[in-house]
């Protein structure tokens, strides 16, 4: 089994590291600030300017940290949301649940329930939809994005969080570069805290606008590709 750690990252929050790849989930600068940033900021709310009802592919659930995420911004702006997440590897949930991210929040979302929506998400089962509340869906899919169908989960924002191409070169290729291409509704937006030059030329290549967008905690840049 591969061994996985929990570290306290630079605002706080808890992130989780592969030690066989030597690979953190979240940034150490700071987890909750980097996801709030990428997904949040510059994903959904980017997005919502265009519609009110947002399907969302995530590929690399990991910890859930974006699917809480989302949910709290959903419930403030009034979004109808279908969010499906891929993962081929899913953490234990005994490791789950020692996350803080539902106590981080609490300052920002002070109304919430936080504890109860991060359970929701990960007592949520695998390979069926299932309704976190009236409005939105979560449906996570113990799988990669290179095995998922092409009419499996029709989307206009994808959260691009995998492991860098370092680690994971072919998650990042050119083949699923034009996967999200045909998965993607226009207008839609794929958004991801990676700025690597090849992935960028791959996606042009596809048929994405790429946008290249400031980075967060210090990075100079990150990346958000439209479908018009």
């Amino acid at each position: 089994m591969t061994d996985i750690r929990l570290e306290v990252t630079a605002d706080g929050s808890h992130t989780l590291v592969n030690t066989a790849l030597a690979e953190s989930y979240h940034a150490f600068n700071g987890a909750l600030t980097e996801s709030l940033y990428v997904y949040i900021d510059s994903g959904l709310c980017a997005l919502a300017e265009h519609t009110q009802e947002v399907r969302i592919l995530e590929v690399g659930f990991g910890t859930g940290l974006n699917v809480l995420l989302t949910l709290q911004k959903a419930r403030e702006l009034g979004l109808r949301v279908h969010y499906t997440s891929l993962e081929p590897y899913p953490v234990a949930e005994a490791l789950l649940a020692h996350l803080n991210y539902p106590a981080q929040l609490a300052s920002l979302y002070p109304a919430a329930p936080l504890a109860d929506d991060f359970a929701a998400i990960h007592q949520a089962p695998w390979d069926a939809p299932v309704k976190l509340n009236g409005d939105f869906v979560l449906h996570k899919r113990a799988q990669g994005l290179e095995s998922l169908p092409l009419d499996a989960a029709a989307a206009n924002l994808i959260y691009f969080d995998g492991f860098a191409p370092s680690k994971q070169p072919e998650l990042w290729g050119a083949d699923n570069c034009r996967k999200c291409f045909a998965l993607l509704d226009a207008p839609g937006l794929l958004v991801t805290y990676c700025a690597n030059g090849q992935f960028k030329r791959d996606l042009r290549a596809a048929g994405f606008r790429v946008q290249p967008h400031p980075g967060a905690l210090g990075r100079r840049e990150m990346t958000r590709a439209w479908k018009d």
